[in-house]
């Protein structure tokens, strides 16, 4: 009874990345388009600059530079995957900008990348932005159309 009176926690990612928003289900790799590590949107990014969706704590960053982990303060998990099958480049073509434990603000550089060299390796730019711990949300909406990176609002996400 006394959750009746509980004010539902919303939280907002902008976008990380200027580019144009590509449904998840539309993403060419079933790992992200099948939803097996969880929901989101992604990105075809214009450039390669990527920052914070979120005020919150760097959880990750692979070793390989090609997607890092974000916790905000109520939990809230995300990946940010640069590119797809990214992994295979070790590293090549991508710049860390922050580090593990470190607490970002939404907007804070992340990480930089150069999507002509992902193309030319053979791999897609395209970056899937996905919630990990779907068990914490309620309710999530996801925007479409162009974005410019730390302005719109890619996803509002309604925790339980």
């Amino acid at each position: 009874m006394l959750n009746f009176f509980k004010k539902n926690k919303i939280v907002e990612l902008t976008s990380p990345m200027t580019g144009k928003i590509i449904p998840i289900e539309e993403v060419p790799d079933k790992v992200f388009s099948d939803k097996m590590v969880g929901d989101g949107v992604a990105i075809e990014p214009v450039d390669g600059e990527i920052v914070s969706p979120i005020d919150g704590k760097v959880a990750t960053i692979f070793p390989t530079n090609h997607a890092i982990g974000l916790i905000t303060k109520e939990g809230l998990e995300i990946l940010i995957h640069i590119g797809l099958d990214t992994v295979e480049l070790n590293g090549l073509g991508f710049k860390r900008l922050t580090k593990k434990d470190a607490k970002v603000k939404k907007g804070d550089p992340l990480m930089e990348f150069d999507p002509k060299l992902v193309e030319e390796k053979g791999k897609s730019p395209i970056t899937p932005i996905i919630i990990t711990n779907m068990d914490k949300v309620k309710k999530m909406e996801k925007n479409t159309g162009d974005v410019e990176r730390g302005n719109q609002i890619i996803m509002t996400i309604e925790l339980i």
